[in-house]
């Protein structure tokens, strides 16, 4: 539990960082979250964030979210330690907007007056630094404690929250713990770590029942560092990057590629057709029945990958599920002349599928995005479909003025 001179040298810490922008006293997460939110245009002294889903829009959203069956494995391990304890447990989705929250009544009536209430939005672009929000920024589990919050009216209030993750591994939302100071304990932190693990188990459980039969290998991407191969057999292997490039350039054209022009597509100029075969036979080693042994080369079985998910989700027209699944670029390490090919194609596509929408959340997302963060169209649309006074439209008018200044256009 923090003591009252802990309270009281973040109390300054953040009374400093709102001076001079210097956050030396507080933890590296808070401070970057501080500055996330300062850089956002989040307003500290908001009452709370905005109520963004009317109330058919949040019945019809909870009624389609994949997280609705994760609420019995909640009830089951948080709900009756919430009622004993006085806090609140909750559910939001990727985007940060509070789908369900259950628990003590006092309490919730209390944060009500805060905003912490169903169909409000507690991305860290809405709400400043808070658990839910930020541990949907990060990607980790986290705990906020009191003034560690952005926002002063939500200082009063602890939390601990983790990101929820579906079986293809795409952030779904986040289970949330808050309260007074025990909400942000190390119990509560291991307590809310082992419920998200269950709901992640139960959620792959019900998939499985749901897909009996699948057991098509799967190809994933669009990571930091390179590529992770599910299947065939069981298990997750990590993959060079040579060998990502690869299995990418095959998938990409099925009917099979030869030497020279994986060469070309690999590295032109530079790799000969016998440094291809050496890589392919390696490559055949770590794939096995995957990768065919005829000439030209290509697959022997169906091969998904995470690309093609977000290209059937843009082509589907569900621009936010292809966002979902497109945490960034292909590959980003690469520079293989078809893979950089296959990378700027895929980020022009969902780019032009978010500015399509006008839809300021999703166009907050990508402007979010280090893809994103210069996109002086997208920010324009941002301003222009914000409703006037909102802090959408107050972030991105400051940011076209940055990016005029660096042009020197004013």
């Amino acid at each position: 539990m923090p003591t009252d001179r802990t309270l009281a040298r973040t109390r300054a810490a953040h009374e400093r960082f709102l001076t001079t922008g210097a956050a030396p006293d507080v933890r590296p997460l808070v401070a970057e979250s501080w500055r996330r939110s300062l850089r956002g245009g989040v307003d500290p002294e908001l009452p709370g964030p905005p109520v963004v889903l009317s109330e058919a829009e949040l019945r019809r959203h909870r009624d389609q979210h994949p997280l609705r069956h994760a609420l019995p494995v909640v009830r089951g391990l948080l709900l009756d330690a919430a009622v004993s304890e006085e806090f609140l447990v909750a559910l939001t989705d990727a985007d940060g907007r509070l789908l369900w929250i259950a628990g003590d009544t006092r309490v919730r009536r209390a944060v009500e007056r805060v905003g912490f209430v169903e169909g409000a939005a507690w991305a860290e672009r809405q709400a400043g630094t808070n658990a839910p929000g930020t541990a949907l920024a990060t990607g980790s589990t986290v705990q906020v404690r009191g003034a560690e919050h952005f926002s002063r009216a939500v200082q009063p209030w602890s939390c601990t929250a983790a990101v929820l993750r579906g079986p293809d591994g795409r952030v779904l939302g986040a289970l949330d713990v808050t309260g007074r100071d025990g909400a942000a304990s190390l119990l509560m932190l291991s307590l809310v770590r082992a419920t998200a693990t269950a709901v992640e188990s139960e959620l792959r459980a019900l998939d499985a029942l749901r897909h009996p039969v699948a057991g098509t290998a799967r190809l994933e991407l669009l990571r930091p560092d390179s590529g992770v191969l599910h299947g065939p057999g069981p298990g997750a292997r990590a993959l060079s990057l040579r060998h990502a490039e690869l299995l990418l350039l095959l998938a990409e054209h099925p009917r099979g590629l030869r030497a020279e022009e994986l060469a070309v597509l690999l590295h032109p100029g530079a790799m000969s057709d016998v440094a291809v075969r050496a890589e392919v036979s390696r490559l055949r080693r770590v794939v096995g029945p995957l990768l065919d042994r005829s000439r030209p080369y290509r697959l022997a079985a169906e091969l998904d990958t995470d690309v093609a998910a977000v290209r059937s989700g843009l082509a589907a027209g569900e621009v936010r599920s292809a966002l979902d699944r497109y945490p960034g670029p292909v590959l980003p390490r690469s520079r293989a002349p078809g893979v950089e090919a296959v990378r700027e194609s895929l980020a022009a596509d969902v780019r032009a599928a978010v500015l399509h929408t006008a839809d300021p959340v999703l166009l907050e997302r990508w402007l979010d995005r280090d893809e994103g963060v210069d996109d002086w169209a997208a920010w324009e649309l941002l301003a222009r479909s914000s409703a006037p006074g909102s802090v959408s439209r107050a972030r991105a008018t400051g940011r076209l003025d940055l990016l005029r200044r660096r042009l020197g256009l004013r």
